[in-house]
């Protein structure tokens, strides 16, 4: 019996001091960073990828065919507008051309005997005609015969044919002349066409054919691309809701009075860098396409230090002014089934709220409602806290706060 109790002692002694272990302190209000929410002037911006054009991109194509005996430029290369860009082989061309030549030296020289018939041909009519009138009066006068002023009068009709078919062969003469002088000019033209010149002035693209290529007018590709990129568009698209809404918040009863009343708008590089030069939009196409479901923008950029090309991509950016609105910090906030959250705290309590979220510009959210100016709001470390969690507050800047949020990517 006593080695019984003496057991039971120490087994009570055992879960005593058990239990006294497992007790813990009890724990103070949580420590968070707190901001006031705010009224702020914010810029967001609404961003859609581009792609970009030169102002003019003209394809540069042989105008008779032949092959290519001198690339005269080089890739990226600025060219003016009339300069050499390529020559044909021209050999064929300039015995064409001699031939020619000699075509409208011989037709020149038919005209020279021709002229010289028509001459010849009315001093014969002359003559006869004096003939003529010399026995005429002789014949009235019954001094000689008519036979003879027959004779003569049939002499001034054979001279007088003679003349028209001597000035019908200057005629001819001449049309052949007109027509050596067209062949001669047309073979000219194509030894012109074998010198391929630069469309526009512009930059050079890739270069499709070099020496020994042979190319023509009907090749399906073009030897090369000459753009006119002092100034560039930019082209993106929107889908039919952004488009709507677009038509719905831009001021102005008219299409063109809503581009014109568009703020200038940036083009994000391709290396992340907002390019120096604002654009403007200029047009929108008339229609959705139904294929794609989206509407196309153009916008106009200068391009005065030719830093853009044709065929460069990068975003557009068309910022929208929020005045006076609601923000806090992203941090500030947290997702649960599709609604947005925030901690107010209230009686050194945390307590979430549900918000309608406008934008999120800047490391900062645009509360539309669930929100308003001065109450206080749990910054950090949202995500370890419960409604009802006791808190201790610890204000904190608002700019040091979305300062310090960093990008996931």
């Amino acid at each position: 019996m006593r080695n019984k109790l003496i057991l039971l002692s120490l087994a009570v002694f055992s879960v005593t001091a058990c239990t006294k272990k497992e007790e813990k302190p009890p724990q103070g209000p949580k420590v968070v960073a707190t901001v006031a929410v705010e009224n702020r002037n914010v810029v967001g911006y609404s961003t859609f990828p581009a792609s970009i054009e030169g102002r003019v991109n003209n394809e540069v194509r042989a105008k008779m065919q032949g092959y290519i005996t001198q690339v005269l430029v080089d890739e990226g290369q600025y060219v003016s507008k009339g300069q050499p860009l390529f020559r044909l082989e021209t050999n064929s061309l300039s015995q064409s051309a001699n031939a020619a030549k000699a075509g409208v030296g011989a037709a020149r020289s038919n005209v020279a005997a021709s002229d010289a018939n028509v001459k010849a041909a009315q001093s014969a009519v002359n003559a006869a005609k004096v003939e003529v009138d010399k026995l005429r009066p002789l014949v009235e006068k019954n001094i000689i015969s008519n036979v003879q002023l027959q004779t003569a009068q049939a002499n001034l009709a054979r001279a007088q044919a003679q003349v028209s078919q001597a000035i019908a062969a200057r005629q001819q003469a001449s049309a052949g002349v007109a027509q050596a002088q067209a062949n001669f000019q047309g073979v000219q033209e194509n030894i012109n066409y074998a010198v391929i010149r630069a469309p526009i002035s512009g930059v050079v693209g890739k270069i499709n054919f070099r020496n020994g290529s042979l190319v023509g007018p009907g090749d399906p590709m073009a030897i090369t691309t000459v753009s006119d990129t002092s100034e560039l568009y930019a082209y993106f698209s929107m889908n039919e809701k952004e488009y709507l809404d677009f038509l719905k918040n831009s001021p102005g009863a008219t299409m063109p009075e809503k581009i014109r009343n568009m703020p200038p708008v940036e083009l994000v590089l391709a290396n992340k860098e907002i390019y120096g030069q604002k654009g403007t939009i200029k047009a929108v196409t008339g229609q959705i396409d139904p294929t794609t479901g989206s509407i196309q923008f153009r916008v106009s950029f200068p391009n005065p230090d030719k830093l853009l090309s044709n065929g460069n991509s990068g975003t557009i950016r068309i910022p929208i002014a929020y005045d006076n609105a609601l923000v806090v910090p992203e941090s500030a906030t947290y997702e649960q089934q599709g609604l947005v959250y925030i901690y107010k705290v209230e009686q050194d309590t945390a307590k979430s709220n549900v918000i309608s979220v406008v934008d999120r510009v800047n490391n900062m959210v645009i509360i539309k409602e669930g929100a308003a100016k001065g109450e206080i709001v749990v910054a950090e470390g949202v995500g370890s806290l419960r409604t009802g969690t006791p808190v201790k507050s610890q204000p904190k800047k608002f700019d040091d706060i979305i300062d310090a949020i960093k990008p996931i990517f």
